[in-house]
């Protein structure tokens, strides 16, 4: 089986930072999602973000667990949420973080376009070159069965300037 990973959208975020970022008319020609971020909150972190989909945050479809540790010895912390109207993939830096430090995500979104359950498996890590490296892993569930057409990314805050969110479409060959 080959796979096949191509560029859909990329947002890069300009001076005085935005809200939100949002991708419209997510095309429905691939198996896959692939999301790659390099992303900072404008406030003081690290703080949760969150993600959903085209059906806004007025309904309780989602659930997500995510699992989070600092390596400072304090063990790992796990956070679950059911029957929310947005999910919280990932946590991200904000302005108390080494200036100009970003955090890392990567959001994976399998079979998105079929008339299933979507799943999203994210990871992220979060520097801080002044005292620790932040981690989580995240399972999460928007039950609905419509295809994935807008994506909608938001944090407290909003998102600094120079954060970028990249979207690929993932074709699986072979299958």
């Amino acid at each position: 089986m080959s796979v096949f990973l191509q560029p859909i959208y990329t947002q890069t975020v300009g001076s005085g930072g935005a809200s939100s970022i949002a991708f419209n008319n997510i095309p429905q020609t691939f198996t896959d999602l692939l999301i790659k971020m390099s992303v900072r909150a404008s406030g003081p972190g690290p703080m949760d973000a969150y993600l959903n989909f085209q059906d806004g945050t007025g309904t309780t479809s989602y659930s997500w667990t995510r699992l989070s540790g600092d390596g400072t010895g304090g063990g790992i912390e796990a956070y679950r949420s059911s029957n929310t109207g947005t999910m919280s993939p990932y946590t991200m830096q904000g302005t108390d973080a080494t200036s100009n430090t970003f955090t890392s995500v990567e959001i994976y979104i399998p079979n998105y376009s079929g008339s299933n359950y979507k799943q999203v498996v994210s990871e992220n890590v979060t520097e801080n070159n002044a005292s620790t490296v932040r981690t989580s892993l995240s399972a999460s569930l928007w039950r609905n069965t419509s295809a994935i057409t807008q994506l909608n990314f938001g944090v407290a805050y909003g998102f600094a300037q120079y954060s970028t969110v990249s979207v690929y479409g993932v074709l699986r060959q072979g299958i």
